[in-house]
């Protein structure tokens, strides 16, 4: 069972989280699965981050005219990555904890390395028919092991000439899917407890009233500086808990 203080460590995070979001759009699974894998393991921080992470991109998802044409362009993408997100908890429930967490750290550093240098890649044109599925499969199987479905959906989303307004919902579908997707993927593998679950929507109300701080922040400071921040922090963060192996 869970104890008051590590309730309120979880609370704490989730704050966060929903403040980052509030600010720059996007990040909430990342920064409370980062945070909290420091307190726990990888697999109580994927499902503490569930509950919190589906209810706030929903609205995303919901928001905007493009839903139709995006499930009929981007389901086989869906379709790739629940297998894969499937394959990869199960990898994830067998696995050593501290391999896990130096996964999680080389995937972090990533995602946040190429978020500073703002990275793209070019459109696949033709070679679309084939790279979607891949993509797909290929973001299930780190989203499995880490719950992040940034690396490399998220530029290939990017590169396929979307509009600002579609790409925003793209994103948001992405990350509803792939998150319920992994939930029933940790329930499937025994790796989703009751108390978590219970811990999990409790971290609701924390992640709300972060969001509305972080979006009154986000009038009142200059984004591009605290994305900035906010990604070097997160890089510096990957390279420890990539690096930390070599120290237990």
């Amino acid at each position: 069972m869970w104890d008051w203080e590590l309730s309120i460590i979880v609370f704490a995070v989730f704050a966060l989280a929903g403040f980052v979001k509030g600010v720059i759009g996007m990040g909430l699974p990342t920064v409370s699965v980062a945070l909290l894998v420091l307190a726990v393991g990888v697999r109580e921080a994927l499902a503490l981050m569930l509950i919190p992470s589906i209810v706030t991109n929903i609205w995303q998802a919901s928001s905007g005219r493009h839903f139709k044409a995006l499930m009929a362009r981007l389901w086989p993408l869906f379709a790739a990555a629940a297998p894969a997100i499937w394959f990869g908890a199960g990898i994830l429930a067998k696995a050593d904890a501290l391999l896990l967490s130096a996964f999680f750290g080389c995937m972090l550093a990533l995602y946040a390395g190429l978020a500073l240098v703002r990275a793209t890649v070019p459109e696949p044109g033709r070679h679309e028919g084939w790279l979607t599925p891949l993509v797909g499969a290929t973001t299930g199987l780190i989203t499995g092991l880490t719950g992040s479905f940034v690396v490399p959906a998220v530029l290939y989303l990017q590169a396929l000439g979307l509009s600002r307004d579609a790409l925003v919902q793209a994103m948001g579908i992405s990350f509803t899917i792939s998150t319920a997707l992994l939930g029933v993927a940790l329930a499937g593998h025994s790796l989703l407890p009751q108390d978590l679950g219970l811990l999990s929507a409790a971290a609701l109300v924390p992640s709300a009233a972060g969001m509305v701080v972080g979006q009154w922040v986000r009038k009142q400071l200059s984004e591009e500086r605290f994305r900035q921040v906010f990604f070097s922090a997160l890089l510096i963060l990957g390279i420890w808990l990539a690096t930390r192996i070599f120290f237990f």
